[in-house]
C-alpha cells in the first residue's frame, strides 16, 4: 500500500473546478482532502493568486513513479502548459511525500525527487497538509521533522499569505 501526499494548485480559469478534477480523478483512492486556501504566487513570477489544497490518497497497486504518472495525467487533462518555471498554470499536482507501508520513499533521479525538495519552504503546502494530518512529518536533509515545526520556521508573511476560503472539495 502506498500513501501519497499531493499538493494541488490552480490560478487559471475555474480554479476550484481544476482542484476538484484531481479529487474526482483519484476517485476511491482519496483518503483526505484539505480545505481550500487562496495563496499568493511563489517563485517571483507576477501572476494571479492560486487556490491550493492537499490531497492524501492510497493505492496498493501504485508506486511513487506510478503516482507521478497519474499526477501528470491529471495535469494534461487540465491542459497544463509548462511554459515558465513557477508561472501560471491551469493545474499543478506535486508529489510531496510517498509512503510504502511504514517507510517513507526516498527518491532522487531525473524524473522524481521525494520527498519534494522545496515542500518545507512552502506555507501553501504545509498549512493545508496540517489541516488533514496534524501529526505529519517530512524528511528534510535526511532528518524527519514535524511539519508544524517546519511551518513555524517560515517567515510570518509567508504563513499569512495562505488565506482560508469558504470553498470545499468533495
Amino acid at each position: 500500500m502506498t500513501t501519497v501526499v499531493l499538493s494541488i494548485g490552480s490560478n487559471i480559469g475555474d480554479r476550484r473546478a481544476r482542484l476538484q478534477s484531481v479529487v474526482d480523478g483519484l476517485a476511491g483512492a482519496v483518503r483526505a482532502v484539505s480545505p481550500v486556501y487562496e495563496t499568493e504566487p511563489w517563485g517571483g513570477v507576477v501572476q494571479d493568486p492560486f487556490l491550493n489544497a492537499v490531497v492524501i490518497a492510497e493505492d496498493p497497486g501504485r508506486d511513487a513513479l506510478g503516482w507521478l504518472r497519474r499526477a501528470q495525467e491529471l495535469e494534461r487533462a487540465a491542459e497544463r502548459v509548462r511554459a515558465e518555471r513557477w508561472g501560471p498554470r491551469t493545474l499543478d499536482v506535486d508529489l510531496v511525500t510517498c509512503r510504502a507501508g511504514d517507510h517513507e520513499v526516498i527518491c532522487c533521479d531525473d524524473d522524481l525527487t521525494l520527498p519534494h525538495p522545496r515542500a518545507h519552504q512552502r506555507a501553501f503546502v504545509l498549512i493545508p497538509w496540517l489541516a488533514v494530518e496534524p501529526d505529519a512529518t517530512l524528511t528534510v536533509d535526511g532528518i524527519v521533522r514535524p511539519v508544524h515545526d517546519l511551518l513555524a520556521a517560515l517567515d510570518p508573511g509567508d504563513r499569512a499569505g495562505v488565506r482560508p476560503t469558504d470553498l470545499a472539495l468533495s
